[in-house]
């Protein structure tokens, strides 16, 4: 029985991940496949915030930051493999080892980051996973990936901010128009 592939574009993404602008690095899913694989695109644009530094005469995408768009990627399949859905602001992702991670390739604004990560096996909670990025068909980097999910409690400000009477009174009053003779 053939699986189907699945495409998400941005917003759906987003929908499914907790990184935002400037961590966010996977631009669109190009084919998932359930339980198996995912290949995804990474836009590298001379726009990134990291170019400013990393280097001001030559830009490179730090390789720290193609291993990072290469665990979201994986992210995104282990979330489509779920059984249940997630929220993604009570679910973290987290890196728990990176194994024979090289780096064959310098990436620069303007390529094109195609993100090829492979479902090897969950043992303990623990998923592992096969990693590659490309340019153009060449290998930039490759790295065996282990990663686990973990759910925290929806964040609220109940109980963070300090009760002031100001903020309380300000919160609890309607607006209320002036009466004559007070001041206007």
């Amino acid at each position: 029985m053939e699986l189907a592939t699945i495409n998400l574009d941005i917003h759906k993404i987003m929908t499914m991940l907790p990184h935002r602008y400037p961590i966010l690095l996977v631009d669109r899913v190009l084919e998932l496949i359930p339980h198996k694989s995912i290949r995804a695109l990474k836009n590298v644009t001379i726009n990134e915030p990291y170019f400013v530094g990393h280097f001001p005469t030559r830009p490179v995408m730090p390789g720290v930051l193609i291993l990072e768009a290469l665990a979201q990627a994986a992210a995104l399949l282990t979330f489509v493999d779920g059984d249940k859905p997630h929220d993604p602001e009570t679910t973290l992702y987290y890196f728990v080892g990176i194994d024979d991670a090289r780096f064959k390739r310098v990436v620069e604004p303007g390529d094109q980051l195609i993100l090829d990560v492979t479902f090897e096996r969950l043992r303990s909670g623990i998923y592992t996973f096969s990693a590659k990025a490309t340019v153009d068909g060449v290998l930039a980097a490759k790295a065996s990936l282990m990663c686990t999910v973990k759910h925290t409690e929806k964040p609220t400000l109940a109980g963070v901010l300090p009760s002031t009477p100001a903020a309380t009174a300000s919160a609890t009053s309607t607006a209320q128009p002036p009466e004559d003779g007070e001041a206007k």
